[in-house]
């Protein structure tokens, strides 16, 4: 039974970039939804004991929509801290953003658009593959890297729900906001 992720921080500490009432709607309805969703699709069926990485990579439909919306959000949820002025990359994820997009700045331009530039509703991600090449994908609706046979490290949801209580309908702007609440360390261990 797939259960709603407790988040790392309090859910004012995203403040002003993500506000509680987003948090509050975001992960306490939209998540726990999939999350009652997952669990009474999975129930009896081949899925109800399988990691949400195996059902994302093998299910279709619905219970792959829940799925991977639920993996895609918890990844989301847990990539953040408190906002930070000037924000960057360290470690392992720096010198491999250095090397394969010229620096930060080159990269953040390109994830930004590739996120702003998604038609509809979705998820833009960095991810690694086998030899740690960084991979941008812009992902659709429940879509997730992990069925490219892809890492997935940091994404932004590009669903309006993510950002309309915040933003209205300035997703151009809610992106640009996230840069600041990146927990670079968590994007290190996920490299790993």
């Amino acid at each position: 039974m797939t259960q709603l992720i407790t988040l790392p921080y309090a859910p004012d500490a995203l403040a002003p970039v993500i506000s509680p009432e987003t948090i509050a709607f975001h992960h306490g309805k939209h998540l726990a939804t999939y999350v009652n969703n997952l669990n009474a699709a999975v129930a009896g069926t081949e899925f109800e004991d399988k990691s949400l990485e195996d059902i994302v990579r093998s299910a279709q439909g619905g219970i792959f929509n829940n799925a991977g919306q639920i993996l895609n959000h918890n990844l989301y949820f847990t990539q953040f801290q408190a906002p930070a002025e000037g924000n960057a990359p360290q470690g392992r994820i720096a010198e491999l953003i250095d090397a394969q997009f010229g620096g930060f700045e080159a990269f953040k331009t390109e994830f930004s658009a590739k996120g702003a530039g998604l038609f509809g509703s979705g998820w833009v991600w960095l991810s690694a593959d086998a030899e740690d090449k960084l991979v941008i994908t812009q992902e659709s609706n429940a879509g997730n890297p992990v069925t490219k046979g892809l890492k997935p490290l940091l994404t932004f949801d590009v669903w309006e729900h993510a950002y309309y209580i915040d933003y209205r309908n300035a997703r151009a702007a809610y992106i640009n906001g996230l840069w600041q609440i990146i927990n670079w360390k968590e994007i290190n261990k996920r490299l790993k």
